[in-house]
């Protein structure tokens, strides 16, 4: 004799509900709106769309937005701390003054975002696209680059105390003037050799500075 057994049915995404914690708005279009300061913390943003969208002050700590649309979003002041921005697409997106420690932006689109003044200590970067990214100001220690493309990026007066992984990063003309360098883990001379530095860049040790530094300003 067959029996049928209970079964539940995964919560749908409620598009229209209000912001909230832990609200489900994974593959809704969120574009254009007005939404700073707001609590998503622990929300499912999934798939979502928020091009445009002012997500300035809003708390998004644990809050998932892996794969979202995020073309010229600002989340200038928000708290990203341990959110998942994973495969984002954030083309010129804000991200000044953020505290996202522990955050991951691995395979992230971020070409020509801003982070300047951003807390991303122990932030992944890993596979990520950086190019023409700022960071000024930024406080990087811990995080890691691995495998990111940093091509123009412009990673001068940040802010680096210990470890930073750049194992296998593109670095093409990467703008690190300045920086303490000498704790970072995973360069080589060929990384070193198409970057911008200049006399006051730190490196790890057995690295030189190349004769092309100082690099001209585009």
């Amino acid at each position: 004799m067959a029996v049928s057994l209970p079964f539940r049915l995964a919560n749908a995404a409620d598009c229209r509900a209000d912001p909230a914690p832990e609200v489900d708005w994974s593959n809704c279009s969120k574009k254009n709106l007005m939404l700073s300061g707001n609590d998503f913390s622990g929300a499912n943003f999934r798939d979502a769309d928020l091009s445009l969208t002012d997500m300035r002050n809003t708390n998004l700590t644990t809050a998932d937005l892996e794969k979202a649309t995020l073309i010229r979003a600002w989340f200038t002041g928000a708290r990203l701390d341990k959110a998942n921005f994973e495969r984002v697409e954030a083309y010129r997106a804000g991200f000044q003054n953020v505290s996202a420690q522990g955050t991951s932006f691995a395979s992230a689109e971020l070409q020509r975002a801003t982070f300047n003044g951003a807390d991303l200590r122990y932030a992944s970067f890993e596979k990520a696209d950086l190019s023409r990214a700022t960071f000024a100001e930024a406080v990087l220690s811990g995080a890691t680059f691995s495998y990111a493309n940093l091509s123009r990026a412009d990673l001068t007066k940040a802010s680096v105390q210990g470890t930073l992984g750049f194992e296998r990063a593109f670095m093409l003309l990467t703008r690190i003037e300045g920086l303490d360098l000498s704790g970072a883990a995973g360069l080589d001379q060929s990384q070193i050799d198409i970057a911008c530095g200049d006399a006051k860049t730190k490196l790890p040790k057995g690295l030189t500075a190349p004769t092309s530094w100082p690099c001209p300003r585009d």
